[in-house]
């Protein structure tokens, strides 16, 4: 399992750079990893990302971009303009979650 740095913390990874280890995150590295990917973290935002850590421990996998909409409540179109192209990959990663299933 690869293992990176980004702003001073060492974080285990996949091949797609997608963490592999829950508990490595926090919410000063999912900033970091945001501004990687050139997404800012507005308050907006972080709503998403806490779903999506929350119904990650309670369902065992990464939450589809529908479920995120249906389930928590957050408008599709909203989602796109947070995260544009590919908002439910842009999530998982930012939230520190194994890529969705269905994302290519």
């Amino acid at each position: 399992m690869p293992v990176t740095t980004i702003d001073g913390h060492e974080i285990h990874v996949d091949d797609e750079g997608f963490m592999t280890v829950y508990d490595e995150w926090d919410e000063t590295l999912a900033a970091s990893l945001a501004s990687a990917i050139g997404i800012e973290m507005s308050d907006d935002a972080w709503g998403p990302i806490r779903f999506m850590r929350a119904d990650f421990t309670s369902e065992g996998h990464t939450p589809t971009l529908r479920r995120v909409a249906t389930v928590g409540g957050f408008d599709t179109k909203g989602l796109f303009a947070l995260f544009p192209k590919k908002p439910a990959k842009k999530m998982a990663y930012i939230a520190g979650l194994p890529k969705p299933a269905g994302c290519v």
